[in-house]
């Protein structure tokens, strides 16, 4: 796949995919005020994208080419930028291909253009809030001077719509671009055999089967992130693995002592009791991804004594185990983020107090064994919703076969699982949304079900 290069002027460009939330507008603003002559193609409706078409408006040269893809748009095309969610083997892009058309996306167009160093963050769990607490501990942590060797820090990549194209034209050498990478978007970035400068890895468990089709596949893709990095003996690459995953510790093995690359192990033991106090959010697997963000900010020599002041306010992000109430002594958490039964699991080991579970949702194909086996172990009651709902129940039952197993209840709607959920809590309880499953059969995605779930129940709380 060759370069984009910055001129587009005149380039017929296609911005496959806008998104409800936007995910294609950072490609459609860069495009059209690059001269370019843009047309933006999507599946849904032009009522359903609202809020993303009204932020194009003032752009010139911008057509926009909604409900549906048209053949003739792709074949026409210069350049494709295409969604991270679009699968590499759609027939649109074998039109365009067939026709000349280079197919490109915002990320590789990103590392094609990037001046700064970059800090490209992966994983099945964790990576989200990893990448913004290294982006907030290089941020906050950072000695007076510019004796941290950089500038300014960047925030972007699968975290969130950051326009980060846009934002190319003000950075520099010596800044620093922290990027959290999806297994798309890492599939991408192994078209044009591009990695980041500094590379970590939280865990590996399955996700995205349903576009990967297999977990060996998924894993491949991960590992695109350490296997495109750049080998120089004067700068090295750095590659950062968690010693607690098995997979990143095999990758270790796999890549320490190669020329020009230098391989880091951490895990949540490492974090001093001192920073421990000082970070606020809950369970191991939050020591774990502080110990990986601490790893990458000592790369960058900050001190303990600013990293611990730094961690005071860093809040966490939304739909992480976002405690969102309490009401009448039961504390709520929104963990809508957790789409895989591993990332639940987390999500329950990471309190000891009794826990009501709600689960369920979107059908990606994974197996339910080992998150039975969780909620068996570790949860008073669990309130099932969505496709998997009956998949799950049954993984309990299989998991609690005594003659006390784990009350289990159906809710036909989030708003009854809250419900359900409020009638079994007693004070002490958690209640904690953490679906282990995608959003997409009742939502748009796990941030409208998060902010739903809270919703819900802060207005339960206004009626107490």
């Amino acid at each position: 796949m060759a370069e984009t290069g910055c001129n587009l002027t005149d380039k017929k460009v296609l911005i496959m995919g806008l998104g409800r939330f936007g995910g294609g507008l950072d490609a459609a603003r860069f495009a059209a005020r690059a001269g370019a002559r843009v047309v933006v193609t999507d599946l849904a409706a032009q009522e359903q994208l609202g809020d993303s078409i009204a932020q194009l408006r003032g752009l010139a040269n911008v057509d926009l080419h909604l409900g549906q893809h048209e053949p003739e748009d792709f074949a026409a095309a210069d350049v494709v930028v295409v969604n991270p969610a679009v699968p590499p083997d759609s027939e649109f892009l074998r039109t365009a291909r067939d026709h000349g058309g280079l197919i490109t996306s915002q990320i590789e167009m990103f590392f094609q253009m990037c001046p700064a160093r970059t800090v490209g963050i992966t994983g099945a769990n964790g990576k989200s809030t990893t990448t913004a607490l290294t982006a907030h501990l290089l941020e906050k942590a950072r000695p007076a001077g510019g004796r941290a060797g950089y500038e300014k820090v960047w925030l972007g990549g699968n975290i969130g719509n950051r326009p980060l194209l846009a934002s190319l034209h003000e950075m520099t050498a010596r800044d620093v671009a922290v990027l959290e990478l999806s297994s798309f978007q890492l599939e991408q970035l192994a078209a044009i055999e591009v990695a980041p400068d500094i590379a970590l890895l939280t865990n590996l468990t399955p996700n995205h089967l349903d576009r990967h089709g297999t977990f060996e596949a998924y894993c491949a893709a991960k590992e695109n992130i350490f296997r495109f990095q750049k080998l120089d003996a004067s700068a090295p690459a750095v590659s950062i693995f968690n010693a607690e995953d098995k997979i990143a510790s095999r990758w270790y093995d796999r890549y320490t002592g190669q020329q020009g690359r230098v391989c880091i192990k951490y895990c949540a033991d490492d974090v001093s009791v001192t920073l421990r106090e000082s970070f606020a959010l809950p369970g191991r697997a939050n020591l774990s991804n502080l110990a990986g963000a601490l790893a990458i900010a000592r790369q960058f020599g900050l001190a303990d004594e600013a990293v611990e002041a730094a961690l005071r306010n860093f809040k966490g992000l939304p739909h992480r185990l976002e405690l969102v109430a309490t009401q009448n002594g039961v504390r709520w958490y929104n963990d809508s983020i957790a789409t895989t039964p591993q990332s639940a699991i987390t999500a329950l080991e990471a309190f000891e107090e009794p826990k009501i579970i709600i689960a369920g949702g979107y059908d990606k194909k994974l197996p339910f064994d080992e998150l039975g086996a969780g909620i068996a172990r570790r949860a008073k009651a669990a309130v099932l919703i969505g496709q998997t709902a009956e998949k799950i129940a049954e993984a309990i039952r299989s998991a609690s076969p005594g003659p006390a197993p784990v009350h289990t209840e159906r809710a036909a709607s989030l708003a009854q699982a809250v419900g359900v959920a409020r009638r079994l809590a007693a004070p002490g309880d958690i209640v904690l949304l953490s679906p282990a499953c995608a959003s997409y059969d009742m939502f748009d995605n796990f941030q409208q079900r998060g902010r739903h779930f809270t919703d819900l129940v802060r207005s339960s709380e206004s009626q107490l």
